[in-house]
């Protein structure tokens, strides 16, 4: 799957919850609840909703005493839903405080996420990391080293801002902010070393929201040292914006062997669908050639031989199939994540990429009756006529699921004859 990719940098594995990030494991996809972790119903249905699309870890924020408490029950509330997905404490300012207090959460919690930038102030600020490690040590839990430079740590900075000025050939500011988060990830993994954490239970994190400076700053961790890294970049922002440019971070780290860990950090719309940044992630790796998650659906983009819009609710249609039953035939079908679908809108490629995909359709562009011929396994095997291509074409890609991937195909034994 990576032939064409550079090698990918071995990490030290760690186990979180029973997902394996770095080492030889795929790149784990995961995401972040904004529910108020307080609410426990609402929690939980979004950390299902979020799984149930193809989160591998979940994290939410545990600001307060009252969120904390919550944690219990929200592993509780997920266990009756039989979701079982790992969950990630958020932690900032009080994380020492609220862990100390609510051992529940502690133990139900499956990794922690601390920011050296705000885990304490001054000489409060080793105490306070110091006591979250001791934690994460006696409840055998993995921590997270998550720098950000919105909240980047200022005495570190200006230190090295500094050493800078005095310097005979100073760097830019840009490059000393670089250095000042790469540092400030690899002195907090180094203490954690220190005090007994050991390396298969650190994973870090250092996010930027401008695209280069993210390529910048992890090209450099990655060289500096082993730990499994944690890629997503900050504050993407909204809808394609916030995809595009999280796409174009990513992908270059990717391409270069770099992240063992991946999300999508989008805004999204008032009321809109949390899961948009789990599927993001999922077609950045399948699309660049690192895992698979749901069978392909190659489409057309459309031109002026299809004026007519019924390849276009018909690709629409099959792509909306394949996420919705994704859920079914990752359990009852293994390997189907394989399968390449195409839906094409007239007889110029059209045929051909019927013929490469496992399952294809091509109508026949302007001004058609629909006709469309169906080719499986590269051969044409039928042709759909009428109003009912759609329904008909889900159906013969429902059957060819079964017979490829389903019982007959694993070759399960078959009863004998009395």
């Amino acid at each position: 799957m990576m032939s064409q990719t550079a090698a990918r940098r071995r990490s030290v594995a760690v186990d979180v919850g029973g997902v394996i990030v770095g080492g030889d494991a795929p790149i784990v996809v995961q995401s972040m609840t904004n529910t108020d972790t307080a609410d426990i119903a609402g929690t939980a249905a979004q950390i299902a909703a979020l799984h149930r699309a193809g989160s591998e870890l979940v994290r939410i924020t545990v600001d307060r005493d009252e969120a904390a408490k919550a944690v219990p029950h929200i592993r509780d509330a997920l266990a009756r839903r039989g979701v079982n997905v790992p969950i990630v404490g958020d932690f900032h300012y009080i994380g020492h405080k609220l862990l100390i207090e609510n051992p529940a959460c502690a133990k139900a919690l499956d990794k922690y996420r601390i920011n050296p930038g705000n885990v304490g102030f001054k000489d409060k600020k080793d105490r306070q990391f110091s006591s979250i490690i001791e934690l994460a040590l006696k409840y055998e839990k993995p921590v997270r080293i998550g720098v950000n430079w919105g909240s980047l740590d200022q005495e570190l900075l200006t230190h090295l801002m500094d050493e800078n000025a005095k310097s005979a050939h100073p760097k830019e500011a840009r490059a000393i902010m670089h250095e000042a988060i790469v540092q400030s990830g690899l002195l907090s993994a180094e203490r954690a070393e220190e005090l007994g954490l050991n390396a298969d239970r650190i994973i870090i994190s250092a996010k930027v929201s401008a695209v280069q400076d993210l390529i910048a700053v992890y090209s450099q961790l990655a060289q500096r040292c082993n730990y499994a890294l944690h890629l997503g970049l900050t504050e993407a922002g909204m809808g394609s914006k916030g995809i595009v440019a999280s796409s174009a971070a990513m992908g270059v780290l990717l391409q270069m062997g770099i992240g063992d860990t991946i999300r999508y950090s989008l805004t999204p719309e008032p009321g809109g669908d949390r899961t948009l940044e789990v599927r993001a992630a999922q077609e950045l790796l399948q699309t660049m050639g690192f895992r698979s998650f749901v069978p392909i659906v190659a489409a057309c983009p459309g031109c002026g031989r299809t004026t007519s819009t019924v390849f276009q609710e018909l690709a629409r249609d099959v792509q909306a199939m394949v996420r919705d039953r994704m859920p079914e035939w990752r359990t009852r079908y293994p390997g189907v994540e394989a399968l390449n679908l195409a839906v094409m809108g007239c007889i110029v490629n059209g045929p051909g990429e019927s013929k490469h995909a496992d399952i294809g359709i091509s109508l026949p562009g302007t001004g058609e009756q629909p006709a469309a011929p169906v080719f499986i396994d590269g051969k044409k095997a039928m042709t759909l006529r009428g109003p009912n291509i759609a329904a008909e074409f889900q159906q013969i890609v429902e059957d060819y699921i079964d017979k490829r991937y389903g019982a007959a195909a694993r070759k399960e034994p078959v009863p004998a004859t009395p």
